[in-house]
């Protein structure tokens, strides 16, 4: 699987349309999506950004401008990180788009068009299509391009995802179907994290052999723990750990939101920080920015769409060029 920083023909974006998701800040949570479609399409990549229905298609095309392409498609939830093709490149260079089991990230969520998704999609990018019978998430993984591959033992060794398979048996299907050969297991995600601890929330490659990874901030930051066994792990392993901000305690009403700067989505030309109104913010922009001196990066307001359960990375998937 090529890293994401490789070329990329474009990039698919999920259209928040479901106000049971966001409830009273569905408007927001679309604002917030149409400005990171409008971004990645302002720096000169094609944007596809999938809407459900007639009204939504309206609703989008207020927000977005001419140079993003709507798709009328039937999905559910926007996470396409989760629910869209993984696109693998074989040894003559040819792509082709492979395609898991999903179960609603362990049985809590499943809406109409999470299954068939992924198979549209491959589809629309005439991308030979490969189903595989076990349960796996996009965001579950994260890839250098070399075969190095980073995830969660609290993901992908649930119960609610693949009981029937060991530790072992789960590395063997990474490098059959995504060409991952060797596997840094991490431990636990975020706090409050709903997908069960998805790795592109904690820890990000930026380069071969190197991973993004939050401090702390302050003695009440929810995930001091969560980041210094990550950070164990991922040096023990032999990866290069480089620091960023953590946006510390984010709340809403009561709730501690899984809220991280690591949900970046690295786009050809531009990389599209989220920021949650609050002292890091800028800091954290500038440590992501610095490791892509190829690139633009900006961050822009997610705390709407990360209300809904996820960020910038979890709402879109690259089609890497061919």
């Amino acid at each position: 699987m090529p890293p994401e920083w490789a070329p990329q023909r474009w990039l698919w974006i999920g259209f928040p349309h479901a106000a049971a998701e966001w409830p009273g800040i569905l408007p927001h949570a679309q604002e917030q999506i149409a400005a990171f479609a409008n971004a990645v399409a302002d720096s000169g990549q094609e944007v596809r950004l999938l809407v459900r229905d007639a009204a939504n298609a309206a609703r989008a095309r207020l927000l977005v401008s001419e140079r993003v392409a709507l798709e009328e498609r039937e999905y559910g939830d926007i996470w396409l990180r989760d629910t869209g093709p993984l696109v693998v490149r074989a040894a003559d260079g040819t792509l082709a788009a492979r395609r898991f089991a999903f179960n609603g990230w362990g049985g809590k969520y499943l809406m109409p068009g999470d299954e068939t998704v992924g198979a549209v999609l491959a589809r629309d990018a005439e991308l030979p299509l490969d189903e595989s019978d076990w349960v796996l998430e996009g965001g579950a993984v994260d890839g250098d391009g070399t075969g190095v591959a980073v995830t969660t033992e609290e993901c992908l060794l649930n119960t609610n995802r693949n009981p029937q398979l060991s530790r072992a048996e789960i590395e063997e299907r990474l490098a059959r179907d995504l060409g991952f050969t060797r596997v840094c297991w991490l431990g636990r995600g975020l706090v409050n994290d709903h997908t069960d601890g998805h790795v592109d929330n904690l820890a990000r490659f930026v380069a071969p052999g190197a991973i993004v990874l939050a401090e702390p901030d302050g003695d009440d930051d929810p995930n001091a723990a969560v980041y210094a066994d990550a950070r164990a792990r991922g040096q023990a392993f032999g990866l290069t750990v480089h620091p960023i901000p953590s946006p510390g305690r984010v709340t809403r009403g009561e709730f501690v939101e899984p809220a991280s700067y690591a949900n970046f989505a690295i786009t050809s030309r531009l990389v599209v920080v989220p920021t949650f109104g609050v002292p890091q913010d800028e800091q954290a922009v500038a440590a992501i920015g610095a490791l892509f001196p190829d690139r633009e990066t900006i961050g822009l307001r997610a705390d709407a769409v990360l209300a809904g359960g996820g960020g910038f990375h979890c709402a879109s998937q690259q089609m890497p060029a061919g």
